[in-house]
């Protein structure tokens, strides 16, 4: 009994892990991306749980599109579970028409290559290609099964359950999935080496 407390203690150690600077200092001007802040209702926020987040839309000056997320989550533990979008979309009124892994480049890192979760949704008339990936603790994950493997894992031994997740979404036009997808990487690959300097590894 005295080592089960004990082994219970350990892993509900009291977790002080905030993002090594604040999202709202996450830059406007990305390259040629000029972004926009947003915000998400206040219920949204309230059913993410999220600690820090980012929302911003990112325009190019030939009129791209990239709407992009991140989700910072101090701790996992009290039930504040990173979202999957496999869930939230559908919620939303979006259908996912496929899903599929996508390899990104982000040469000069040192996680390159990183794989990422590609969808297409669709609403009515309307269609949008998304990237998203899990960064947590070191790791670039792309599978909500591994994600929560090394949620477990890492309470254990690391006394840690922080995590963040981003996603990037761009409106698909004339039906071209394959020439958002183009520049939805350009802009992950501009952003990438930003994201390092805010979510802990």
């Amino acid at each position: 009994m005295v080592l089960t407390a004990v082994f219970l203690n350990y892993i509900a150690h009291n977790e002080a892990v905030h993002p090594n600077k604040p999202f709202s200092t996450f830059p406007k001007q990305i390259g040629e991306w000029k972004g926009i802040e947003q915000r998400f209702d206040d219920e949204i926020y309230e059913v993410l749980g999220v600690d820090d987040s980012y929302l911003a839309t990112y325009r190019a000056p030939d009129g791209r599109l990239v709407q992009l997320y991140i989700g910072f989550y101090q701790s996992q533990r009290e039930g504040d579970l990173i979202h999957s979008p496999k869930n939230c979309m559908p919620g939303g009124g979006w259908n996912i028409v496929s899903s599929s892994i996508e390899e990104l480049d982000v040469s000069d890192t040192d996680h390159n290559p990183i794989k990422t979760i590609r969808f297409k949704l669709s609403k009515g008339i309307h269609e949008q290609a998304v990237l998203y990936w899990y960064q947590s603790r070191g790791r670039i994950i792309s599978s909500e099964y591994l994600q929560k493997i090394y949620l477990v894992i890492d309470s254990i031994t690391r006394h840690r359950t922080d995590g963040s997740f981003v996603r990037l979404i761009a409106p698909i036009k004339n039906g071209d999935e394959e020439k958002t997808l183009i520049y939805i990487k350009e802009f992950a690959r501009l952003i990438f080496p930003i994201l390092t300097e805010y979510i802990p590894s």
